[in-house]
C-alpha cells in the first residue's frame, strides 16, 4: 500500500506524461475539496514519511 506522499508524486508523473503526450491532464485537487487530503492527513504521513 502506497503512502500519501508516493500518491502524490506517482498523479505528479502521470500529469507530466499525460502533457507531453498533448493531452488534456487530470488535475489536483484544490485544498479544502472533498477527496483532497487534509492537513491532519499530511502531519500523520510525516510521521511515516521515508527519508531519503
Amino acid at each position: 500500500m502506497n503512502g500519501l506522499y508516493a500518491n502524490i508524486a506517482a498523479k505528479k508523473k502521470r500529469i507530466e506524461a499525460q502533457k507531453a503526450a498533448g493531452k488534456t491532464p487530470e488535475r489536483m485537487r484544490k485544498v479544502g475539496s472533498k477527496g483532497a487530503p487534509t492537513a491532519d492527513a499530511f502531519k500523520q504521513a510525516a510521521k511515516t514519511a521515508k527519508k531519503k
